[in-house]
């Protein structure tokens, strides 16, 4: 399961080139007897295509949730942090703290549990030794310049080689328009398919959490049950 470059640390550690690179050397450590269904969401999308695209991985589903793996890239926020970045490094704590929610909130379509709303702010304005402020200012700053343009001509080699892939996109997501999974739909060919849940956003996992679990294990099943 590969989280939104899940971890606050792994976000911040470098670009998604690397990112693939560390994931597969992970796949390739643990020495799988067999190959595993991959889950992806947000940035995880391009780091796990790049994973089987330029590092061989091999996987026995893809399934893509509002990932990031196709232009163009970037909200218009992250321009303005690239362009400010010693402007935002050096907000208040207390004001930080409420960019970092207000960023939260526009991801999600329903209004956020506080609990929830914590978890996702609190690596990055906690002052306990995680990436806080800088952490995520620097996220943002790469997030402006990232692009996709050397592996998204190589996308339909994932649809050839047979491997099931399954796109699933909150239909109200504003940080990557649900537009864009017919657009990976299309470039992935093969057998990928596409699903668009209603009354949901980028952070779909909390926006309809039972509706993505039935679709995520109704996939794994068919695949399981032809293979």
């Amino acid at each position: 399961l590969l989280t939104p470059a899940g971890t606050a640390e792994f976000a911040s550690n470098g670009p998604l080139t690397k990112q693939a690179e560390i994931t597969a050397a992970l796949f390739r450590h643990w020495g799988l007897s067999r190959a595993p269904h991959v889950v992806a969401h947000d940035n995880a999308g391009l780091v796990s295509l790049r994973t089987i695209l330029q590092h061989g991985c091999i996987y026995k589903s893809l399934t893509l949730v509002d990932v990031v793996a196709v232009g163009p890239w970037g909200l218009p926020f992250f321009k303005l942090v690239a362009e400010n970045e010693d402007v935002f490094n050096a907000i208040p704590p207390q004001m930080f703290d409420g960019i970092v929610r207000s960023y939260i909130r526009d991801a999600a379509h329903i209004t956020l549990r506080k609990e929830d709303e914590d978890m996702l702010a609190e690596p990055w304005v906690s002052g306990d030794g995680r990436p806080g402020q800088e952490g995520l200012v620097h996220v943002l700053k790469q997030a402006s310049t990232r692009v996709s343009d050397d592996v998204e001509g190589q996308y339909h080699n994932v649809g050839e080689s047979g491997l099931r892939v399954k796109i699933i996109w909150g239909k109200e997501d504003k940080w990557v328009p649900c537009e864009r999974a017919e657009k990976l739909k299309n470039l992935i060919g093969g057998r990928s398919e596409v699903v668009l849940v209603e009354e949901a956003g980028h952070l779909i996992q909390l926006d309809q959490p039972e509706r993505l679990m039935a679709e995520i294990l109704m996939f794994l099943a068919d695949v399981d049950a032809v293979s």
